[in-house]
């Protein structure tokens, strides 16, 4: 009786807080947010005369023709699959635009024009596109300002949308908004130029005006509302009180060769609901889940920005307000660059193609629907594996849709399905040792949780099979009413494993090494930066950081 009560104790809270933050989110969070943390220490304005002077800009302008070409229609290629996604089919008229970037004419045709003249109308009106030019160079100083090591970010506001081109160059990237893409309709577009300014530094910026809406053409033209250089002395703002904020612990001195002692954890970005499921994109940046919301995000260090990468992640079914985690969870990118998603309401692994389509790498095992795919981890041959606790269905254990009778852990190799291990209530994160000898895999069971804060850890076969399952830690010391989430494991083989009270480091023999404890847990983990040894953190509302000597490895190497 006893037991029962606290089963239902467990399930109480879990509950509570699962609505806590749907109420919080739905009352406090806003859709968008756009903050200007704090004013540039110098900047250049180039619509005037006095202001590009200060960085001997020279404006130019050309109109970008509508051309009738020909094409072809969509069609399958060689080794491509059936579908119709690429240009292979019959000869077909469309519409291009001349010049574009990287045409060995593109500077033919531009004249030059004073800053004073960027509110002349441009372009042929209606459906209009327009090419702006300004080429500039870092001065030594600007204001008192000196310019060297400082953040240079150029920001235009063109009548009606702009993209932009750095030294014939722009960022690209599945969900972005402005950064050089469209922004919004007489909206700023920024890009950093550097981020670290030389005096004597040139660049060639290239902006294409567009004349819109294009679903209904306005009557107007084309024309420049703002153009400016900011210029920041160390660096794009950040809020002050998210600097050093956490605390590391060290157990065992071997950590300080791990993490450098006095390192600061920021956070670096919050209003979500339950962050999860990270992990780094070649492009340089990182994506994250919102399982609560049914949101992928993008997080993107360069100019401390985040957007929605995906929206409906995990779930677009009637019922969807039954659910407390509809979306997606864990994420990986495989060495094609393609993203990899445990769908917790779709109950299945999915793989985004580069074209578009979705391919159902995973939904059943022997014609039983999964429960909620939640963690995933990829082996260097392209083997996946993941974990199947029920945490993604309305009722956890006992919802009416669950199919299988455990939960489990599944490989998906050259297209076939496996169950791997039976042996956890809860399967949570994963993570393979350096070598791969090894795959370790925690448990949260929330019949139980007092007595199976597991780390469980298995001997990986030829095959991808596991063997000789055996428990690498126990963490049932711990009081919290929480078990064990997500994990990292560094170059060296160290453990960053999700327990209660934070980010606890354990050596490959299982030592306890130290902890980092941020004001939120963390949920999960991605090593990211360029470099990798960016400990980027998961937890609850917020998004954290802390630098890591070993670093890891990326699922795509």
């Amino acid at each position: 009786m006893i037991k029962i009560y606290s089963i239902l104790k467990i399930y109480l809270v879990i509950l509570i807080v699962l609505l806590l933050t749907m109420i919080s989110f739905k009352l406090f969070a806003q859709e968008t947010r756009q903050l200007a943390i704090d004013k540039p220490n110098a900047i250049a304005d180039l619509k005037t005369t006095s202001g590009a002077v200060l960085v001997n800009a020279k404006w130019f302008v050309q109109p970008a023709n509508i051309n009738v070409v020909e094409f072809r229609s969509p069609g399958p290629i060689k080794n491509g699959g059936p579908l119709a996604l690429y240009p292979t089919g019959d000869i077909i008229k469309t519409n291009t635009i001349h010049p574009q970037i990287g045409d060995v004419d593109f500077d033919a045709a531009f004249k030059m024009i004073n800053p004073n003249d960027l509110e002349l109308r441009e372009g042929s009106g209606l459906v209009s596109f327009v090419w702006y030019k300004v080429e500039l160079t870092i001065p030594e100083t600007i204001g008192k300002l000196k310019t060297n090591g400082s953040t240079a970010v150029f920001e235009i506001t063109v009548d009606d949308y702009s993209e932009i081109w750095v030294n014939g160059k722009q960022m690209l990237g599945f969900g972005q908004t402005g950064n050089g893409l469209i922004a919004g309709y007489n909206t700023r577009n920024r890009v950093i130029l550097t981020n670290n300014a030389k005096a004597g530094e040139h660049f060639s910026i290239a902006i294409l005006g567009i004349n819109g809406p294009i679903g209904k053409i306005p009557e107007n033209y084309i024309w420049v509302r703002s153009a400016v250089i900011d210029f920041y002395k160390d660096g794009l703002p950040v809020n002050k009180d998210w600097k050093n904020i956490g605390k590391i612990f060290t157990i065992d001195e071997k950590l300080n060769s791990i993490i450098t002692p006095a390192s600061n954890i920021e956070k670096v970005a919050d209003g979500f609901s339950f962050t999860e499921g990270p992990v780094w994109h070649p492009d340089g940046y990182l994506l994250f889940s919102d399982p609560n919301t049914n949101t992928i995000y993008r997080y993107n260090p360069a100019n401390n920005n985040v957007t929605i990468y995906m929206s409906h992640s995990g779930y677009t079914g009637a019922d969807i307000g039954d659910y407390g985690q509809p979306g997606s969870n864990g994420l990986a990118i495989d060495k094609e660059g393609r993203l990899i998603v445990d769908q917790h309401g779709n109950r299945r692994v999915i793989r985004h193609e580069k074209k578009g389509p979705v391919t159902i790498l995973a939904d059943n095992i022997d014609g039983k629907k999964f429960n909620s795919p939640n963690d995933i981890v990829l082996k260097s041959d392209g083997t996946i594996y993941f974990t199947d606790p029920p945490y993604g269905l309305p009722g956890f254990f006992n919802d009416a849709k669950k199919e299988l009778d455990y939960s489990g852990v599944f490989m998906v190799k050259e297209g076939k399905v496996t169950v791997v291990s039976k042996d956890l209530g809860g399967p949570n994160g994963l993570a393979f040792s350096p070598d791969e000898k090894y795959l370790y895999v925690t448990n949260w069971d929330i019949r139980d949780i007092h007595h199976t804060k597991t780390l469980w850890r298995y001997e990986v076969n030829t095959d991808g099979t596991l063997k000789n399952g055996k428990v690498f830690f126990d963490f049932s010391f711990t009081e919290d009413d929480e078990a064990l989430d997500g994990m990292k494991v560094d170059k060296e083989g160290n453990l960053f494993v999700s327990a209660p009270g934070g980010v606890w480091i354990l050596s490959p023999e299982g030592k306890l090494l130290g902890k980092i404890v941020t004001p939120e847990r963390p949920a999960n983990m991605a090593w990211g930066d360029a470099d990798g040894k960016t400990l980027y953190m998961t937890a609850h509302t917020s998004l954290y950081k802390v630098r890591v000597n070993t670093g890891g490895k990326f699922s795509w190497q």
